[in-house]
């Protein structure tokens, strides 16, 4: 099959052919239909976090074409599914209360020579983390259900939203996904903050009620004078050094900070600004199976579109030039790969 494939920081992806996975006896085997790009993939290839030979992709959609000989259950080669990402042991407390992203000795699908990934023609998914694809949902829908699904677990963690006011700091795809669900959680403000007029109004399409430049001033003035008082939920969806400490200075007093954005760098905090407000701080990490389930059922329902996050569907041989200049801000929002 063809794959894209990592091989050193600073060097683009390289699309090669290699042998096609066959399954352990408890996975399938998918071909893929969509893979998303997602940020993470951009951090650690550009920090040399994954090793050499890795196969990118865990936001994916697609057919399985071949079924292991314990998987067992009503699985078909067919079936149209999308699977959680994760190599979990299914033995250790995160995984006995359900939350398989916390697993003690977790892998993520396309972040070891282990456990390749979707920038290809085939991925292997565990059973037991298969969700099913309804006929009213695209496999373009199904490989945004995993990003989607990491939006859904930050709102959740975010307690009652009902009538609150709520800001998103970065309108990438997970803070699009966060404005959509604190929308249908029934959030009366959802304002966006994001630099790129282009996310902005993606962040729109997708639920928000308001969208904030943060260039054209201080984002707490603009929030103030759109909801009327500071925000009570503040989302930060970036990720960058400093913007842990930012959202903490917009909340509210006794305001919650959701942390969405991954910072793989060592980062400070002054705790006396969390301190003055009794500011409360909550990191999201991941989803569970149940995530998948409801995101999948919000779209297939119609109480949740996805489509104006997709900005783009390129092939493998646009791919290493494109996911490179997603490493430049712009105005892109999700980018999806066509394996075929």
């Amino acid at each position: 099959m063809r794959a894209a494939i990592f091989e050193e920081a600073g060097r683009p992806l390289n699309v090669v052919t290699v042998e096609d996975p066959r399954p352990a006896p408890d996975q399938v085997v998918i071909e893929v239909a969509h893979c998303g790009i997602c940020g993470s993939d951009l951090h650690v290839t550009q920090q040399g976090l994954v090793p050499s030979g890795t196969i990118l992709g865990h936001e994916f959609a697609g057919t399985i074409v071949e079924i292991g000989r314990e998987v067992g259950g009503d699985w078909r080669v067919g079936d149209r599914v999308t699977a959680l990402p994760i190599q979990a042991c299914r033995s250790c407390e995160p995984c006995a209360i359900g939350l398989p992203g916390l697993c003690s000795s977790v892998l993520f699908t396309g972040t070891t020579l282990e456990t390749p990934g979707a920038y290809a023609q085939y991925v292997r998914a565990r059973r037991t983390m298969l969700q099913r694809l309804p006929a009213g949902v695209s496999f373009a829908e199904g490989a945004l259900v995993e990003p989607l699904a990491v939006a859904h677990h930050a709102v959740g963690l975010a307690g009652e939203l009902s009538g609150s006011s709520v800001l998103v700091i970065g309108a990438g795809p997970i803070g699009v996904g966060v404005a959509l669900f604190a929308r249908l959680a029934g959030a009366r403000h959802v304002a966006v903050s994001e630099p790129a007029h282009g996310r902005r109004q993606t962040a729109l399409g997708m639920g928000a009620t308001h969208a904030i430049d943060p260039a054209a001033g201080p984002v707490a003035r603009s929030f103030a004078t759109l909801a009327g008082r500071q925000p009570g939920v503040v989302f930060e969806c970036v990720g960058n050094p400093g913007m842990l400490q930012h959202a903490i200075e917009l909340a509210g007093v006794r305001g919650r900070v959701l942390v969405a954005g991954v910072c793989l760098e060592e980062d400070r905090i002054r705790p006396l600004t969390a301190l003055g407000r009794e500011v409360s701080l909550q990191f999201s990490q991941c989803y569970t199976e149940r995530d998948f389930s409801s995101v999948i059922d919000a779209i297939a329902h119609g109480r949740a579109d996805a489509t104006p996050m997709l900005t783009r569907i390129v092939g493998f041989d646009e791919l290493p030039s494109a996911f490179e200049a997603l490493r430049q801000p712009g105005e892109q929002c999700k980018l999806l790969i066509d394996p075929h």
